[in-house]
């Protein structure tokens, strides 16, 4: 079932600080490691191709800002972990997610970080969640690509994901069955 439309554009790309960061309307900022499918969420939460997506990690290398229902801004952030980058580009990349999530002054409504249902938390992951929460911010984790895990063991590996996240909402996600779409996009938009 395709999910409807929304009002979404895409405003600009930005590589540090920039005046769309002191805009006062609230950020959702979606966070994981390369390749974990941000893009595609972000696509399937609006409903049309916006957010450029690729099978090759690595394709958004700076913060992209997406104005949402004329309300809110999606950001999609680089990732994290393996890419095909040097290690400098790497670091850069960290140091970009982590200023604008930890030093920029952004105001945030919320942070979705992307886990690969397939794959489980990984060391970037759990990094990630206890930054996030030691700085206080909001967020909720999508256990992407559900579609890739078996039923057979789709508890278990929920299950397992939910432990690592602690008492933070894990909602399962899939772009290509739009699983989770609609619970995912209400959350962020109410």
């Amino acid at each position: 079932m395709k999910t409807l439309s929304l009002d979404a554009v895409y405003v600009k790309s930005i590589d540090g600080t920039d005046d769309i960061i002191k805009d006062n309307k609230l950020k959702v900022a979606f966070l994981g490691r390369s390749n974990v499918g941000k893009s595609s969420l972000i696509n399937a939460l609006v409903g049309k191709p916006l957010a450029r997506s690729s099978t090759r990690p690595g394709k958004t290398v700076k913060l992209d800002f997406f104005l949402v229902q004329n309300k809110l801004f999606f950001v999609d952030l680089p990732g994290y972990g393996y890419a095909r980058r040097s290690k400098d580009a790497q670091e850069h990349f960290r140091r970009l997610i982590a200023w604008y999530l930890f030093r920029s002054g952004v105001t945030h409504k919320q942070v979705v970080l992307i886990i690969d249902a397939n794959i489980g938390v990984t060391t970037y992951d759990r990094e990630s969640i206890e930054l996030l929460t030691q700085f206080h911010i909001p967020f909720v984790v999508a256990a992407n690509k559900i579609d890739k895990v078996k039923i057979s063991v789709r508890h278990k590996t929920l299950a397992a994901i939910q432990k690592e996240c602690g008492e933070c909402p894990v909602f399962v996600f899939s772009s290509v069955t739009q699983e989770g779409v609609g619970k995912l996009r209400e959350l962020l938009l109410s």
